[in-house]
């Protein structure tokens, strides 16, 4: 890892920074990242699990004969359950270091607190938005097949919808650092975030009515995916939905540095 680290210049008295700052945090981060296993599964499954549910969204489309619709609609709709790919992937960055206690190690090298956290969250989003990207692209071209003509494409729209995708990715991907440091724990991390990204949406929409789904158009990938979507029949502007999950995701951030400086001092 990189560190803070100062020598002195023979004949002048003076020092100079061999390697510090935020960049060599990033770097020690990066370097970690893709020092163990779990990155590169994790990517795998997501790529995989994005190419069987835009292929299965396409087919339905196809037999329902549904409406024509965008073809990066199927793409969009795996998040629901790809996102998770993303949230082990942060996850990991985070709570295996709590597991193996080398997090001492990490704030002895890099003492200021929330450069370690910011440098976790900056490493997991550029990975998680590049991830985005290729996934929305592979799961477009895969559905194009099995939609049959239930389907349009846009150039432009498409390359929105890959920037969107891969954009939300990046915050859920932000998110997850920050209630990692706040749990400490892969177990209680991933708890939270299935139940917040997954189990209570799942909950509000099959219990219906219009309370519960005002209530669910405000949680995370509610509004990411009437971002993603973009369509006439969202609640709110896509400039909104951003807004939401920045909330979310900086509410989380800050969650997580406050635990972060209250418990390892």
């Amino acid at each position: 890892m990189t560190a803070d680290v100062w020598t002195d210049t023979p004949g002048r008295g003076t020092r100079t920074r061999s390697a510090s700052g935020f960049v060599g945090a990033v770097a020690a981060e990066w370097t970690k990242l893709w020092s163990v296993r779990a990155p590169y599964l994790c990517l795998l499954v997501g790529l995989l699990a994005t190419g069987v549910f835009s292929f299965y969204y396409g087919s339905i489309a196809r037999i329902n004969e549904h409406a024509v619709q965008p073809v990066g609609n199927a793409a969009v709709s795996s998040t629901a359950l790809v996102q998770f790919a993303v949230v082990v992937l942060a996850t990991v960055t985070v709570t295996s270091e709590y597991s193996t206690t080398s997090m001492s190690s990490s704030l002895l090298w890099v003492p200021v607190r929330h450069r370690v956290q910011l440098a976790k969250a900056l490493v997991a989003a550029v990975v998680a938005f590049a991830a985005g990207a290729l996934f929305a692209a592979a799961g477009m071209a895969v559905a194009w097949g099995p939609f049959s003509g239930h389907a349009s494409f846009d150039a432009a729209a498409a390359v929105g919808q890959v920037l969107a995708v891969g954009l939300y990715y990046a915050l859920v991907a932000v998110l997850t650092v920050g209630v990692s440091f706040a749990t400490r724990h892969a177990a209680g991390a991933l708890t939270v975030l299935f139940t917040l990204l997954w189990a209570l949406p799942s909950m509000l929409v099959g219990l219906g009515g219009p309370v519960l789904l005002a209530i669910n158009d405000w949680l995370p990938h509610s509004a990411g995916d009437h971002f993603m979507r973009s369509s006439a029949a969202t609640p709110y502007p896509p400039a909104a939905a951003v807004l939401i999950l920045l909330a979310w995701t900086l509410t989380a951030h800050l969650t997580g540095l406050y635990v972060l400086r209250r418990r390892d001092t």
